[in-house]
């Protein structure tokens, strides 16, 4: 599989219509038909740079935890303390859903995980490791500072609040609540500090 680096420009921007149909309608629920329209290209220009869907699919997967890795390095530069490190990580959810309440790229592909090419679950894999383990990091940094109190284990909490963050998308999508990943993570966050 090629790196989302090494691309042309123009598969650059199918990839960017890719994405934004990923976070719409998942993997199941879009074509290279509606790649093409959105790009506006032919579809066998779509197949001479990704010639099956699962390398399209995981090469946006790869360059969206780029990305995310991206922002909680600009996190970490940003934020001293545990609890605005976790806040701001709270806010690059709300940003993704403020956007025609879009979910996250790999979260949609999780749902379809049973039906997706192994390259393409691979890189979702790699994405929740590398959030979850930032987060695992940040929260233990909290409780030694003595800004985090809870009887969980770091890691429990660490997947406690994403899995608050990802479901405030699926659930406010789904009730078109106007409540959004930032109110739910301050909702957790109020419950674990100090």
């Amino acid at each position: 599989m090629r790196h989302f680096s090494e691309i042309s420009p123009t598969a650059e921007r199918v990839v960017d219509a890719a994405e934004g149909l990923i976070q719409r309608h998942g993997y199941n629920g879009f074509s290279y038909d509606d790649v093409a329209q959105l790009v506006g290209i032919k579809k066998p220009s779509i197949h001479h740079h990704f010639p099956k869907k699962g390398e399209l699919v995981a090469v946006v997967a790869q360059r969206y935890t780029h990305r995310f890795r991206q922002e909680l390095l600009s996190i970490d530069g940003q934020h001293a303390k545990a609890p605005d490190r976790l806040t701001a990580y709270a806010a690059l959810f709300e940003r993704t859903f403020a956007s025609d309440r879009r979910l996250c790229v790999c979260a949609m592909l999780a749902a379809e995980s049973d039906s997706l090419p192994d390259a393409v679950t691979s890189e979702v894999d790699r994405f929740f490791k590398v959030n979850l383990d930032w987060l695992t990091l940040v929260i233990a940094d909290g409780q030694r500072a003595a800004l985090i109190t809870s009887n969980c284990a770091a890691e429990s909490l660490a997947e406690a609040f994403l899995c608050a963050l990802e479901g405030s998308m699926v659930v406010g999508r789904g009730i078109r609540s106007a409540r959004g990943p930032a109110d739910v993570g301050n909702t957790f966050l109020s419950t674990v500090l100090t």
